[in-house]
This record gives structure tokens, sequence and C-alpha cells, in this order.
């Protein structure tokens, strides 16, 4: 087992300081749940003896690999806009870094593997089926083409943990990411004052994400616009498919450009701006059409946490420039959304009022989101023939026509080089995304009955989202009327 995983540890290397040497608690039966083969495979790893017992106590941190230097990071962060000094891994641990066999660099990095001097009274576990849902929703994230963290694999522990007032299975999920950097682990050292870290930091995440400006002039700006544009074209594709990420703090949102931190997301089955699931968003500030202007606001902190080391005359012109940065943000996240907008209507260029106009349109039809692009899609191939997939989802069918009409005839639906159009638009519109009503009755199966089959078959259905495939139609249907409000928890 000692070549399982071949680590290169630059983070405990280069940032002393940045974090707490720990280890994983000790648990009584470690047993793997889920192991992610091919992602184990695209990162060179010994795939058999990892998909193994004592695979799974290095997973849930009960044991350290070969070579792992495994460490909690200390970070910051606004949550729901209040700001905490001090968070941290608080029940996660970095266990190391693996280069792929193209080089890349990717953490290893466990979740639910006991206290940590960053726990604040917590226990530092995770229960089954919020691992589980991680899992999940990462996986197709990835399958949907957006920028994820990924999941490794899933383990058990062999403990009863009390959640909600009943003891459940404990569980660790071990996450794959291009780096656990975030707009938090800038703002912990410059709350502090602590500018020379920050410094070190801002040389870091540029060597790791972005070598090419490792060596520029002005090395916080660039990092600055590196992570703007990152997260405005990750957000646009977010709205793209309807995901709600439910909790985007500072602590998760990343340097990276990818999503982090599955805990109260859901995917929006009925289209409308104001849709929030998260139990502790009680007053909307993450709703879907919320998280454009919420991004920019955290890259605004990620701004003020840098802002003395950016390259100005003076104090002024250092803000001034900085402003100038996070207000750039809008445009290039419009752009970024009608890119997405034009490639899921079948546009080749222009049109971005048609876009708006579609969703002036959808607003308050109880239209099923994913559902209707794919409609769209066989108009285009069919032409008005096809409407009556569309019309129905609406709750007044004569709203869309105006709208329809108009599409139509800038599109020519149905019409020479429609066939192909429609093929372009199928492999950006999903048949199949997390259904929510899905999701929890496979969570449910296998944190009570231990029945793994339901999640493993929607797992396989979301592996390849773009494609309709028989004898799954029911994937792609929204939930029933007696499915009720979906409400999701942080859970872990």
């Amino acid at each position: 087992m000692s070549t399982a995983i071949r680590f290169d540890n630059s983070y405990a290397r280069e940032l002393k300081g940045f974090y707490v040497p720990w280890e994983g608690a000790e648990v009584p039966e470690p047993r793997m749940v889920l192991f992610n083969r091919r992602l184990a495979d695209a990162l060179g790893l010994d795939v058999d003896a990892l998909d193994s017992p004592q695979g799974a106590a290095f997973f849930t941190g009960a044991a350290a690999p070969e070579g792992a230097e495994p460490l909690a990071q200390v970070y910051a962060g606004h949550q729901f806009g209040g700001f905490s000094p001090q968070l941290g891994d608080g029940r996660a641990l970095l266990v190391g870094e693996i280069l792929d066999p193209g080089g890349r660099r990717w953490d290893l990095h466990l979740k639910g593997s006991g206290r940590t001097p960053f726990s604040r009274g917590g226990d530092g576990k995770a229960v089954l089926a919020p691992v589980l849902r991680e899992y999940l929703i990462g996986e197709a994230m990835y399958a949907l083409g957006i920028p994820t963290t990924r999941a490794l694999a899933a383990a058990t522990t062999g403990e009863r943990i009390v959640r909600d007032g009943g003891p459940k299975p404990g569980a660790v999920l071990a996450r794959i990411a291009s780096s656990h950097l975030r707009i938090g682990t800038f703002q912990f050292f410059a709350a502090r004052g602590q500018m020379d870290h920050v410094a070190q930091l801002v040389g870091y995440a540029l060597r790791r994400h972005a070598p090419e400006l490792a060596n520029a002039d002005d090395p916080a700006l660039e990092l600055l616009r590196l992570v703007r544009d990152r997260q405005a074209a990750l957000v646009a594709q977010w709205m793209g498919v309807g995901f709600i990420h439910g909790v985007m703090n500072t602590d998760n949102t990343t340097i990276s450009g990818e999503t982090l931190d599955y805990g109260p997301c859901a995917f929006m089955d009925r289209y409308d701006p104001a849709t929030v699931f998260s139990s502790i968003d009680r007053h909307g500030r993450y709703a879907y059409g919320n998280q454009p202007a919420i991004m920019q606001w955290n890259l605004a902190r990620l701004a003020e946490a840098i802002l003395p080391l950016i390259r100005a005359e003076d104090e002024a012109a250092g803000v001034q420039i900085a402003t100038d940065e996070i207000e750039a943000f809008a445009p290039l996240y419009r752009a970024e959304w009608v890119r997405v907008m034009r490639a899921k209507l079948g546009l080749e260029g222009g049109d971005a009022r048609l876009a708006d106009d579609l969703f002036a349109a959808m607003s308050g039809e109880g239209v099923d989101f994913t559902r209707f692009f794919r409609a769209l899609g066989r108009v285009m191939r069919e032409g008005s023939a096809a409407s009556g997939d569309l019309r129905v989802l609406f709750d007044h069918p004569e709203a869309i026509d105006g709208w329809l009409g108009r599409w139509s005839e800038r599109v020519a639906a149905g019409g020479p080089g429609a066939a192909e159009r429609a093929d372009a638009m199928d492999r950006v519109n999903p048949v199949y995304v997390p259904r929510n009503h899905l999701v929890e009755a496979a969570l449910q199966a296998a944190e009570a009955h231990g029945e793994l089959g339901p999640l493993a078959t929607l797992l396989e259905v979301l592996q390849d989202p773009y494609r309709e495939r028989a004898g799954y139609e029911g994937f792609a249907d929204p939930a029933p009327d007696d499915f009720g409000p979906y409400v999701t928890y942080c859970g872990t």
C-alpha cells in the first residue's frame, strides 16, 4: 500500500503557520461505501489497493497513508453577511496533495474526520446522508461540465452520530479539489494585519492556479482578476442549470473557481428567481436570482483583503483600482450568462434581449426549468408541431406564445440546419439533473435501510445527463404534487 497514493505536499511545505498539523480520529469500523474508481484511475492511483479495507481506513482518517501530512487549514469568512474572524477546518483535514499523471496537483481532503483545533465546540463528525449527498451532487455537476470539487470515496466509520435528535451512521467524504484556498483564507490573515502572510498566499495561489502570472508586476491585482473571471463563468453555469448553492459564504468561495460545499444546495424545479431551499437562509440572501450579486459581494471582500498589496501611487488610487475591477464583474458575468443562454437557446449570436424576455415570460408560470429547455430543442428540430410539449409546461400556455414566435422566426425552427442546431442544444440542455425528490429518496434508503441501489442508479443516470435513455423517463420528471416544499440543511 505504500505506493497507492503518491504525495507532494506544497501547502504543508510552503505555508507553515497557515495550518495546524493534525490527524483524523480513530474509528471503530471503517468501511467503504462508494469508491470513485474512474476518478482514482484518472489521478493515477492504485485503484484496487485503495478500494479495500485499508483504503477505507485512509479515507476515514483513521490511518494516514505513507507520504501524507494531514493538517487542518485555518481561514475566516463572511457567513450570511456577518464576519467570523476564525473558522478553519473544524471537521476536515487536508491529507496531502496528489500529482496526477499529467503533473496537475490535487488536494485530498477528508470531511467528517473528527475534531480539530478549529471545531468551535462541534464533534467534527459527519453522517452518511450528507456525505452521500455531496458525493452525488459533485459528480452530477462534473458530468454537467461545471467546475467542481469531486468525491473520491465515501466511507462509514462504524459510529452512531447524534443528529436531529437521533443516532445516524457516521461517515467521511474524501474530496478532491485543485485546492482548498478560499477567499476566507486571505481574510483570516488580512483581519490580523498580517499582510506578509497575505502576500505569501497571493504568490502561492498564482503559482498553483495560474503559474503564467506568478511573476506578474502586480500579482495581487492579477489574482483578483483571475478569481473574478473564474467566478463569473462559474455562476453563469450554475444559473444555466438552475443550481442554487445555498451557502455562498466567503469561506465557500474558492480561488480556483470550483464549486465547493454541497450542504444545502439543490436544483430548481419550477423557475422562480426567489427560490431558496436552505433552512438557514431565512431572508433569501442566497436565492437563485441573487447568486451573481452575492458573488460580486464576495469578490469585494477578497479585494479588501489584498488591497494593501495592489501596487498604486497611494491608498486612494489602490481603492479605485480595486473598485474598478470589482465593478467589472457585472458586465463580465452578463457576457458569460449570455454565452450560456445562446447555447441553450440555439442562437448563434446577439439576442441577449430574447434571453431576458424568456425569463420574463416564464416568471410566475410554474415552468419546469430543465424540461423547458429540452422541449425547446424538440421545437428547434421539429418546428411548431412540437410546441405543445413546451406550452403545457406553463400554467397559462399563451404566456409563451409571443416569445416562442419571435424565437422560432429568429432561428427558423424546423428549417434547414435545424436538426444540427437542436443536437447542439441537447448537448448543453440536460435531460437529467439531481431532482430533489429522487435525491431524498435515495439518501433515505441508504441511511435508514442501508440500501444503496437507488443511489447507485441515480448516480449512474446523472453521469450521462445529456443523453435521453429509454427506461429512465422517471428521472426527468418533476416531483409529485405530494412531495411538498423542499428544505435542505447543512446536515453534517
